[in-house]
């Protein structure tokens, strides 16, 4: 008996501790609600901020293409009136004149006619009002660039290293925290490898180019090293994206269309500017200074002066054309308005059955490859544009490796009549 009230005492203790435990399951449980929820509505709070500076930089942007769009319609306003006064002048001198060829009395009618004939009106005259083409294009690649840096920067947080989940933002600043004893020994593996991963994250464009990334107690490396290391970094960042399938290549497409102020008067833009032939002959194109002038050219209306650009150029008759990128500085009449015969410009052409790509003056011949599309890659921070054949696997024609020093326009080149170029 003795035994068994002990027992009950003690199953009396642990039913009192097991209630206790649960309470403080429940406890936490309520907790853990509490604070999942209050750390929702923080990151809630964090997105509608970013929502709200992103419209703000929305309305901004769109005010300027407003404010610009109304500058050239006051223009077209007051220019109309002009010509409308200009017609009721000529109207009332026809009235005038009519009238006089009327008149019986002779005497009057040669008073008349001498005063209608000093009257004279000069034709109209329609002068040349455009829109701000460098604000336009500035204004547009302001939005593309906003819209690729949020795109890498949730790319980037999707990503998993191998050692763990930290976010390569937060690597990089743990990294400028290193402790005195990684900074003192600047050749310790974890050092090294934090460099490489950071080294990566500067070529994908995550930090602006210029910042200094490790602590300045670092022993520098020699020049040589860094140019070897910086050239090793560049080739696997190519290979990487020469391995890539094309539906990861699509993320980083750019809708171009073709710039009219600079076609040639013989290259034909149609199909919403996305299209481009020769005409046998001239177009009368209105005049304006960035115009090729001597060869069959056309830029690209969007200009890229930094993250990574993709797009496909269909070549339906490839016998004779041009598909590159050059700098908005680009001669546009003389010889070094020729695409690839400059040092602002790179480029791959077609010639028969010869394939070559050029640069500064200087031809490279290639291998034959067939295709009808070309993928252009392009990387501003990495310094490099990549020309391949689409297909089910893509095959690299030709890679350009330099550091851009200005923003970059997609650039083509037709040569004869027959040759049609088409954007994806």
């Amino acid at each position: 008996q003795s035994t068994l009230k002990k027992k009950l005492t003690e199953l009396h203790s642990q039913s009192e501790r097991a209630a206790r435990a649960m309470s403080t399951v429940k406890t936490n449980q309520s907790q853990a609600a509490e604070a999942a929820s209050r750390k929702k509505d923080l990151i809630r709070s964090e997105f509608s901020e970013i929502k709200a500076l992103i419209e703000e930089r929305e309305n901004q942007t769109l005010k300027v293409i407003a404010d610009e769009e109304k500058r050239v319609c006051n223009k077209f306003d007051y220019i109309y009136g002009v010509l409308g006064s200009k017609k009721n002048e000529i109207q009332s001198l026809r009235d005038q004149i009519e009238m006089a060829l009327t008149e019986d009395d002779d005497i009057l009618f040669l008073k008349r006619a001498a005063a209608l004939q000093r009257m004279s009106t000069k034709d109209a005259f329609v002068p040349v009002i455009e829109m701000d083409q460098n604000l336009i294009h500035s204004t547009y690649q302001s939005a593309i660039n906003l819209k690729d840096t949020v795109k890498l920067s949730v790319t980037l947080c999707r990503e998993k290293k191998a050692e763990g989940t930290v976010s390569l933002g937060e690597l990089a600043f743990s990294t400028l925290a290193l402790s005195s004893n990684e900074a003192s020994s600047p050749s310790s593996p974890t050092i090294i490898k934090k460099k490489k991963i950071l080294q990566q994250i500067h070529m994908q464009g995550f930090f602006p180019a210029g910042l200094t990334l490790f602590s300045s107690v670092d022993t520098a490396p020699a020049t040589g090293t860094l140019n070897a290391a910086a050239a090793v970094s560049t080739k696997e960042l190519i290979d990487s994206f020469l391995k890539k399938p094309r539906e990861e290549l699509l993320q980083y497409a750019a809708n171009i269309t073709l710039d009219y102020n600079t076609a040639h008067n013989k290259v034909i833009l149609s199909e919403r500017y996305t299209r481009m032939s020769v005409s046998d002959t001239p177009l009368n194109y209105n005049y304006h200074p960035q115009r090729f002038t001597d060869c069959s050219q056309v830029l690209g209306f969007q200009c890229f002066k930094r993250g990574i650009h993709y797009w496909e150029v269909e070549l339906q008759q490839n016998n004779f054309c041009g598909i590159g990128i050059c700098y908005g500085s680009m001669d546009r009449q003389g010889p070094e308005s020729r695409l690839g015969r400059n040092s602002s410009s790179w480029c791959i052409e077609w010639f028969n059955s010869k394939i070559s790509c050029w640069h500064n003056d200087v031809e490279k011949c290639l291998p034959n490859v067939k295709t009808t599309k070309v993928g252009v890659l392009l990387h501003c921070e990495g310094g490099f544009v990549i020309f391949m054949a689409v297909g089910e696997k893509h095959n690299l024609i030709y890679k350009f490796k330099t550091q851009f020093t200005e923003a970059l326009y997609p650039a083509f080149w037709l040569f004869s009549s027959g040759t049609v170029l088409s954007l994806c």
